[in-house]
């Protein structure tokens, strides 16, 4: 398989034996117990067809059949004769957020779809050495074992930012066959089932904040990077063109970009998706913009030291199962959120603490919180509006895509996978056992007002909201809860206070 007219010419010939083996993925799958089901969502490979977007998404909580299986092997084999592709890239997500990812010949992708790639465990988890009475993994072997990497394959695209290579998503067993229990997407992907188990969908997208940085210098012996210019009304910096553009062709759509409050910062939102395509999409974001910049000779971190910004916002609304109707926004046309939207803001409110810990997990992410407050306390409280962006649930009742809430709890190094599953646990939370639903700022009725939980200023304390959180602990996995727990208590035991910056510009760069 050599160039494109070898590869196309087998493609006849392997058409009778791809049902056979789309059979044999199909099985493979099954007893690996995917607890939850593949979204084949269009992430066509090469060029997307932005019109059949819609009509995929409603197919995209149905496991691939074997024809099925079989028929996207076709489109693939075609893209990679295409692209005269090289290298395949089976990329997960560690508890961070950052990609973990074995690359692979082009010609053994086929072969390793059914089979899977197998990587150390200690990739994903990035602890080392834990403690046997801290962890409980269940059927898998040890920490430092092996796990499956098993793509799903809708999600193969060729990669714009590196040479004649694609990359595909992955999902993780442990060599039993059993989902990874620490697996952010796998996490994520339940509560997504358990959310449309209780007939609803999200709809939901990430706003990301990054900063540009030069290529550092010396300077008095002392390494420093200097924020690459920008000016505050220029979209036109090829850097920002290549990474939207490159973006798009990964299934990644971009709605807008643009500068932010200080040098060098970048603003970009990405366009609503139902499902786990929004957390996919903020992932991508996370590795591609990494090696878009090494074209320009500049670095970019997601560690934003300043707490105006720091942000990872996930803006989301809740729809009805067939994606219909937004549940958030009222048939009066009023601006306020319905019943349902308000019990909902209700779970969020109540376990925000809890929810602190998993999307601002580092000491410096968490100083934001206490940024406008001069009487420095333990913790401060959780505050929401409507169209108040100074709210850490706002509100926003304007625009096509109809109310929706942004939760502006989480910063850039927090994992998206983690930001959506606990996201939907808390609001679930809120729509089953709040008999009451809160009043707005301006409504002068008798609804029961929440007392919303106050967020922790300090990591340590936010570890012990989270650990006593028992709707959390139930929705995200006694096993999660345990590792991410003792992995965070490891890294304030051994961080050094005034390497903490440098540490996380390092781990995010």
């Amino acid at each position: 398989m050599n160039n494109e007219e070898d590869l196309l010419q087998e493609d006849s010939k392997r058409d009778e034996g791809n049902e056979t083996e789309a059979n044999s993925m199909y099985k493979l799958r099954k007893t690996r117990k995917k607890v939850t089901k593949s979204h084949v969502c269009s992430t066509e490979v090469g060029e997307m067809d932005i019109s059949n977007l819609n009509d995929c998404m409603r197919d995209s909580s149905q496991i691939l059949t074997p024809p099925q299986l079989s028929s996207r092997m076709k489109h693939i084999r075609q893209a990679m004769a295409k692209n005269r592709l090289q290298f395949v890239r089976f990329e997960a997500t560690d508890l961070h957020g950052v990609s973990r990812f074995k690359s692979i010949p082009a010609h053994f992708f086929q072969e390793k779809v059914s089979q899977g790639v197998c990587m150390p465990r200690g990739y994903l988890e990035v602890m080392p050495n834990p403690k046997d009475n801290e962890m409980n993994h269940l059927r898998a072997t040890c920490f430092n074992s092996d796990i499956v990497l098993m793509p799903e394959v809708s999600t193969f695209r060729v990669l714009p930012w590196a040479e004649r290579t694609a990359r595909v998503i992955c999902d993780t067993f442990t060599v039993t066959g059993e989902p990874l229990l620490t697996s952010p997407r796998y996490i994520a992907k339940r509560q997504l089932s358990q959310l449309q188990a209780s007939g609803f969908s999200l709809l939901s997208a990430f706003i990301y904040d990054f900063c540009i940085f030069g290529v550092p210098e010396i300077l008095n012996s002392k390494t420093i990077s200097f924020p690459a210019s920008t000016f505050f009304n220029n979209h036109d910096q090829p850097f920002m063109q290549e990474l939207v553009d490159g973006l798009y062709h990964t299934g990644a759509n971009v709605e807008s970009f643009s500068s932010s409050t200080r040098p060098g910062q970048m603003e970009i939102c990405f366009l609503p998706e139902f499902g786990i395509s929004s957390a996919d999409n903020a992932f991508t974001l996370r590795t591609g913009v990494k090696e878009v910049a090494s074209k320009y000779n500049y670095i970019t971190s997601f560690f934003i030291e300043t707490g105006f910004c720091n942000s990872g916002i996930l803006s989301h609304s809740l729809w009805d199962v067939e994606r219909k109707k937004n549940m958030f926004c009222s048939s009066s046309g009023t601006e306020q959120l319905t019943i349902t939207g308000k019990k909902w803001l209700a779970g969020l409110l109540k376990h925000s603490a809890a929810l602190s810990c998993l999307m601002a997990p580092a000491v410096s992410c968490r100083k934001r919180y206490s940024k406008d407050r001069k009487d420095l306390k333990e913790s401060v409280p959780t505050t929401w509006g409507y169209n108040d962006n100074s709210c850490i649930f706002n509100i926003k009742c304007h625009g096509e895509k109809g109310t929706r809430i942004e939760n502006k709890l989480g910063s850039e190094t927090a994992n998206p996978y983690l930001v959506l599953a606990a996201t939907v646990a808390a609001g679930l939370d809120g729509l089953h056992t709040s008999d009451e639903v809160l009043a707005g700022p301006d409504e002068s009725t008798d609804f029961y007002q929440v007392e919303p939980s106050e967020i922790p200023l300090k990591l340590e304390d936010a570890l012990v909201a989270l650990e006593e959180d028992q709707c959390l602990r139930q929705a995200l996995g006694e096993t999660f809860i345990r590792y991410f727990v003792a992995m965070k208590k490891y890294e304030l035991e051994s961080e050094e206070r005034d390497a903490e910056r440098n540490k996380f510009l390092e781990y995010f760069i």
